[in-house]
């Protein structure tokens, strides 16, 4: 385990450690309402798929050990308007509506009597949820060393360790992963504008572990793969469609387009949880606008001019002809993604129901 916790459950809040102030202050804030938990998620106090689904489960059991209700109809009224609010904090991560939507089946089921029974039956589902994550994502990293060639030279994008998830990471775990079997990797990072989660998130979080690393700028990937070498790229989702079309952070899809043109393999880290059956293609998914003042100022300070229009998607969608394989707790699918994907969906169900 990290020596650190995006999320951890205090019995009477939720504390999260603020990765807006990283690499440079390490500051921890509790939460105590469903409703700012939410602004904290929109804000990206707390960022990450799997991080903020979590950090949703345990909203909904703060809320239900907070609630005065006297009756468990009266208790599960709140709950769904309390999973409402969380759920509208961030459209594009499916890994938010799926923990929602999770906490909500477990709300009413029938064998739960009395409030306290319900109370008890929320917290108890928050952390199996988030105990599932971190044995996902060392799962991922196992799957994919068959992937990783000793000595490997990897581009990655945005931030997917420990930070973006309850503990060990997507993506970056597999970085780690290899490190800690002594593959000897080195992980070239893009700084990940407008935010900056590569260069200030996932640097960190190398740093920290020992991994050999280079923050480069996000247009540089072209350049390394030509004059450097890279064996493969690898990136974290926020949703995979049916079709293997995924969404991910702004910028993924460059790098994808850039790995395609030099012959790179380009994989997705993925749990289960992030692939949506239910949305057949890419086009399906909503792509989060964020404010203009992400791109217009750096720091604090501003370097557009006044003014200047700007656009600010925080995601974009990799067509799945760009993505060599998606790795996944229960394997590696490949194409044709509509077959694999849809099987990894219904082992992990499996595994779950046992």
């Amino acid at each position: 385990m990290t020596t650190y916790r995006s999320i951890e459950w205090r019995g009477d809040s939720i504390r999260l450690l603020d990765q807006r102030r990283l690499p440079h202050v390490t500051e921890y804030l509790d939460f105590t309402d469903y409703r700012a938990l939410a602004d904290a998620i929109q804000a990206m106090v707390v960022r990450g798929a799997p991080a903020i689904g979590a950090a949703a489960a345990y909203g909904l059991a703060l809320t239900a050990a907070q609630s005065q209700a006297q009756d468990v109809a009266a208790l599960s009224g709140e709950l769904v308007g309390a999973a409402a609010v969380l759920r509208a904090a961030r459209p594009t991560a499916v890994n938010l509506a799926w923990a929602v939507d999770r906490m909500l089946r477990c709300s009413v089921e029938p064998d739960i009597a009395g409030v306290d029974a319900l109370r008890e039956a929320m917290l108890d589902e928050a952390n199996a949820i988030a105990a599932e994550d971190v044995r996902t994502n060392r799962q991922i990293g196992l799957n994919a060393m068959e992937l990783v060639p000793q000595g490997a030279t990897i581009i990655h994008h945005c931030n997917t360790g420990s930070l973006a998830t309850v503990d060990y990471g997507t993506a970056l775990g597999v970085i780690r992963t290899a490190h800690e079997q002594g593959k000897q990797v080195h992980a070239y990072l893009d700084e990940t504008r407008p935010r900056l989660q590569g260069a200030a998130l996932s640097a960190w979080e190398l740093i920290q572990l020992g991994v050999p690393h280079t923050v480069i700028v996000d247009g540089a990937s072209g350049h390394i793969m030509r004059t450097r070498g890279v064996d493969l790229c690898v990136v974290g989702c926020d949703r995979v469609a049916a079709n293997g079309d995924t969404a991910n952070k702004i910028g993924t899809y460059n790098l994808a387009l850039v790995a395609h043109a030099h012959g790179v393999p380009f994989y997705v880290a993925a749990p289960t949880s992030t692939i949506d059956l239910a949305t057949p293609t890419g086009d399906d998914i909503a792509i989060e606008e964020r404010g203009p003042e992400e791109v217009t100022t750096i720091g604090g300070v501003q370097v557009t001019p006044a003014g200047a229009d700007v656009a600010n998607p925080a995601f974009d969608v990799t067509p799945a002809a760009y993505i060599t394989a998606v790795i996944t707790e229960m394997g590696i699918a490949r194409p044709p993604y509509g077959e694999s994907l849809r099987r990894m969906v219904e082992l992990a169900e499996e595994e779950r129901a046992v």
